[in-house]
């Protein structure tokens, strides 16, 4: 049990009881408590969210830390509190994108000639247990596929992004993105073979 002391109010926190609004207000005025009960509830899905898309531990942990320092610093910005972990996912998603480009990844439309090969450093961080054998077979083939192939099938159908928001974020043509989008689902059918 956690107490939080904020202006005149107590409140006792119980395994995610208090509710996120009353948590980003507290936040607004710098209660360090109120932020680490955020970072709490959202890191570990910030953390895989960054990984799936920059395919390296150590970026990820940076991309998902400099997520939340950015939206605790622009926590005014956010109109409804329901959609903060909506928020901060597209966050970390253009934190991660930013990451990929500068670190001279490029996110570019490959052929399958040009995929390497996988290597099993390339494991991704993610929590196993009590996933279907279906989605964990094909989590394990996703990470076998070339960059490019993998963030845009974890944007599209991992993330939710639609085929139009996906373009826009990985700086192609909505018809460039659709044809990366058909080449990776094939290549991941072709792994899952």
């Amino acid at each position: 049990m956690v107490h939080l002391y904020h202006k005149t109010k107590v409140y006792v926190l119980k395994q995610n009881t208090l509710r996120i609004d009353n948590l980003l207000e507290m936040c607004k005025s710098g209660d360090r408590r109120a932020q680490m009960e955020i970072y709490d509830r959202y890191h570990r899905a910030m953390y895989n969210t960054a990984y799936r898309i920059v395919r390296n531990r150590e970026m990820a942990e940076d991309v998902m830390q400099e997520g939340f320092i950015k939206a605790f610093e622009k926590l005014h910005t956010l109109k409804d509190p329901e959609m903060f972990g909506a928020w901060l996912k597209r966050i970390v998603i253009n934190g991660s994108l930013t990451a990929c480009r500068t670190s001279g990844s490029q996110l570019t439309v490959v052929t399958d000639k040009e995929l390497p090969e996988a290597s099993e450093s390339d494991a991704a961080f993610e929590d196993a247990e009590g996933m279907p054998d279906q989605l964990k077979k094909m989590m394990h083939a996703m990470k076998n596929l070339h960059a490019n192939y993998n963030l845009i099938l974890t944007l599209h159908y991992l993330e939710g992004y639609s085929q139009e928001e996906v373009a826009v974020l990985m700086d192609m043509t909505h018809g460039n993105c659709r044809t990366m989008l058909s080449r990776a689902k094939e290549s991941l059918r072709k792994c899952l073979q």
